[in-house]
């Protein structure tokens, strides 16, 4: 547990006199909990873990490499238990129609969309969607047979998604993100420099975005909200990603797709 913690200490770029004063312990106590000198108890475990804004799924390593049970469950988004989150999931993206909307998951795979995204994409999508890894919407926007042909300001949207992958990695130590940050920074065209984290760039969950092909033209806003639903960590880690017209042009489009055509 103790290397565990020391991990994470490093990742929040703490010190272990940082630390300590944060918990309003003393530094020889941590030291020795970082050693394995001493074993925390179950609550130092989650105060340490609360000072370093640990997420739910690796608190549950902690509490476990500790010899404590797990406190958050993670309980399989088809289980029957969760009929009512899936319901509400659905609700909110038929609430966004005719806009596109999805469901991602922790490390940005497609969950679920509503028809006007499914609309959009099928439109604007130009290569074979199995070879863009189409389920999985940072892959979806950098691969070459994917989106990226249609994304206008591709430089300027690319880079900020980068920077979102950086700063999960960070707050997770997910080794998946890890290995998605690495695909995308291999594929052709991406900047070397967004290999690290940009300290400067924007935080906030916005993103404007254009995409074009042929007469057909989209110029968005994007909002990623997540549900914050702690005790589960499958919810917890939704996220929500809705996208909204930014000019009328696109409010107009939008509708139009979504009109039944005549037979």
């Amino acid at each position: 547990m103790g290397l565990l913690l020391k991990q994470w200490r490093e990742r929040r770029r703490m010190s272990q006199l940082g630390l300590a004063t944060e918990a309003e312990i003393s530094a020889r106590h941590l030291s020795f909990v970082e050693t394995g000198r001493t074993r925390p108890s179950h609550e130092m475990v989650l105060h340490l873990s609360q000072v370093l804004d640990v997420p739910p799924r690796a608190r549950n390593e902690l509490l476990t490499a500790a010899g404590y049970a797990p406190l958050y469950r993670e309980t399989p988004l088809d289980a029957p238990e969760m009929a009512q989150a899936k319901q509400a999931l659905a609700f909110m993206l038929r609430q966004q129609e005719p806009y596109p909307a999805m469901v991602l998951d922790r490390q940005w795979n497609i969950v679920a969309t509503n028809d006007a995204m499914g609309r959009v994409v099928g439109l604007l999508l130009e290569g074979d969607a199995a070879a863009a890894g189409a389920p999985n919407a940072m892959r979806l926007c950098f691969h070459p047979q994917g989106l990226r042909p249609a994304i206008v300001n591709w430089d300027a949207t690319a880079a900020a998604l980068i920077q979102w992958l950086h700063r999960d990695l960070i707050r997770t130590g997910d080794a998946e993100i890890r290995r998605l940050l690495d695909d995308l920074l291999a594929y052709p065209g991406v900047p070397r420099d967004w290999q690290a984290l940009d300290l400067d760039a924007p935080t906030a969950p916005f993103l404007a975005i254009e995409m074009r092909k042929g007469e057909a033209r989209f110029s968005f806003f994007t909002l990623l909200a997540s549900l914050g639903t702690p005790y589960d960590i499958t919810l917890h880690e939704l996220r929500i990603e809705c996208f909204f017209p930014a000019d009328p042009a696109t409010e107009a489009a939008l509708r139009r797709l979504a009109s039944p055509r005549p037979q």
